[in-house]
């Protein structure tokens, strides 16, 4: 059996990777120390992935048990969107008797200091490394992402940013030194001099509010966050997606034990069926910071009742496109008709409107009509989706019926200029799967604005006709005051119009991405480097990750005396 880490083990192992991930974030260049590819995974190549498609496999039908407090019941009834019936059971907690045990590991996790804390952390985000093809597995079954969308963003771009959320926590709490000796001169007297000493105090509990659509990868950086800063972490995920943060718990509670630490500091909070224990959980007064990915609904309600906490909401917005002139009209295309089909749309950072002059663009092909732009921009959409095996793997599967739906409806509301059609899983037949559709819409029409001004969650796009650029700037500036925005493009060949966009998202503090025509989309960012969000706009009120999304989750408190 192998010996439980020590501090110091922990601390050699991995205060390397912590300092590389305190340089990045502050260079902002590129870096990652957990591979993309599945066969990085283990010494045997597709030996490893079948590992992990068997360690997925042994996980149906059993019962999760996390060792916690309070349970009083099982509960679980997720069903994969490709059709599988997972059949895994969770703890069912009594909070009355969970919460206060979580609470009272909370003096020690204190007390181990920063870099302690931080060093657990990448143990357990080490742990989960080295599960990632099982995690790829839970993530698809979850989400309906395809194997290897679920296997990047679900493993190591999630654990990225959970690294990426220690670094930030770690750099924030050691700002402020441990002891400072402190003399004041008194003239002829004696100086005054006092010892002070310096502590990051967690502020409580820390309620995690897990996602359907990216489980870990939303979910990591808040989780990582209020416990690299002391606090303890409750995790409720969304009823269809308990697997991936479950395996996440159970993992975390492993470590914590193992070094030393009660592993009552990260606990589930699985639920029964439709029992919706978000709003309650949220305003116990033993919450103090809530971390929430999902509608805007339940978001704003999250930020006007739960008082008590600091809560940092990542919510729906309606992201733009801007095509004004196009100096690679194919590659435009191609990038484009990636980004919309990209997870069947299911991204917070998809692209829903794409505004475009109708008197028509210049490009290095010419000039081209609104109608020719959207109509090559279907083409390519129909293109990249033309073989069903290929559609597959890159739309993956619906999440959920409400999408289904809204997708359906999406053609009624204009004139289609690329039809939704139905494809069929090759390993998964019973999948709900669908290519984008991309309606056109005439901006200046009040009835079309009902449309564009709404977020339609899914592989919906509108083309929306403008009067001219300038109008479509101003377009961009009402929607994401209004509406907010995760993510903007713009596609551009004049300088002057590039300042108005730019100047545009500067002012409404949106993330742009301007003349994206390669392997670089406007739905992906880059941990280290990019930040998801702004916390600017109506879209989300907090940025993954920079120094705010941590800080206030600790306060430092002083105790001084005479020296």
């Amino acid at each position: 059996m192998a010996a439980e880490p020590t501090a110091q083990q922990l601390t050699a192992q991995h205060r390397p990777t912590l300092d590389r991930a305190l340089e990045v974030i502050r260079t902002r260049a590129y870096w990652s120390p957990h591979p993309e590819h599945p066969k990085a995974y283990g010494e045997n190549g597709s030996l490893d992935l079948a590992a992990g498609k068997a360690a997925f496999d042994a996980l149906l039908g059993t019962r999760l048990d996390l060792g916690q407090p309070g349970t009083d019941d099982w509960v679980g009834g997720e069903t994969s969107p490709y059709g599988v019936e997972l059949g895994v059971s969770y703890p069912h907690a009594d909070l009355d008797v969970l919460l206060p045990a979580m609470r009272a590991g909370m003096r020690a996790w204190r007390d181990a200091g920063a870099e302690t804390r931080a060093m657990v952390c990448l143990e357990i985000l080490k742990r989960i490394s080295d599960r990632t093809l099982e995690f790829a597995h839970a993530v698809m079954h979850t989400s309906g992402q395809a194997f290897m969308m679920a296997f990047q963003a679900g493993g190591p771009h999630a654990q990225d940013r959970g690294l990426e959320a220690v670094a930030y926590a770690y750099a924030e709490q050691v700002r402020t030194p441990d002891t400072a000796e402190w003399t004041k001169p008194q003239g002829k007297r004696d100086p005054l001099a006092l010892t002070k000493r310096f502590t990051p105090v967690p502020r409580g509990i820390g309620l995690v509010v897990g996602c359907n659509t990216f489980p870990t990868w939303n979910g990591y950086p808040g989780l990582f966050a209020s416990l690299a800063t002391g606090n303890a972490v409750l995790v409720k995920p969304h009823p269809r997606a308990v697997l991936p943060l479950a395996l996440t718990v159970q993992v975390a509670r492993q470590v914590l034990a193992e070094a030393g630490f009660d592993p009552n500091l990260v606990a589930l909070a699985a639920e029964r069926p439709g029992e919706g224990i978000a709003k309650a959980l949220a305003t116990r007064p033993e919450i103090r910071i809530v971390d929430y990915t999902g509608s805007t609904e339940f978001g704003d309600w999250l930020e006007a009742n739960a008082r008590q906490a600091q809560v940092y909401t990542e919510k729906a917005g309606v992201n733009t496109v801007v095509v004004e002139s196009v100096g690679d009209y194919k590659g435009m295309l191609a990038n484009l008709a990636f980004s919309l089909s990209l997870y069947s749309g299911q991204m917070c950072t998809t692209p829903q409107n794409l505004l475009i002059p109708r008197d028509g663009i210049t490009t290095d092909q010419g000039p081209k009509s609104f109608d020719e732009v959207v109509a090559d921009l279907a083409q390519a959409v129909d293109g990249l989706l033309g073989d069903d095996t290929r559609a597959a793997g890159l739309l993956g599967a619906l999440v959920n019926p409400g999408v289904k739906d809204r997708l359906e409806a999406a053609g009624g509301l204009g004139e289609v200029a690329l039809a939704s059609r139905a494809i069929t899983h090759p390993e998964f037949p019973d999948a709900v799967v669908r290519t984008p559709v991309i309606v056109k819409l005439d901006g200046a029409k009040p009835d079309a604005e009902a449309a564009y001004m709404n977020e339609c969650f899914g592989p919906v796009s509108f083309a929306v006709a403008v009067d001219s650029a300038t109008d479509a700037a101003e377009l961009l500036r009402r929607t994401v005051r209004e509406k907010g925005a995760m993510t903007v493009g713009a596609y551009t060949t004049s300088p002057e119009f590039e300042e108005q966009v730019r100047e545009v998202c500067l002012e409404e503090a949106a993330q742009l991405s301007l003349n994206l025509t390669g392997g670089v989309y406007v739905n992906q960012t880059a941990a280290f480097s990019d930040f998801h969000g702004s916390g600017g706009n109506p879209a989300a009120n907090a940025a993954l990750t920079d120094a705010a999304f941590v800080a206030n989750r600790f306060r430092v408190v002083e105790v001084r005396q005479e020296a």
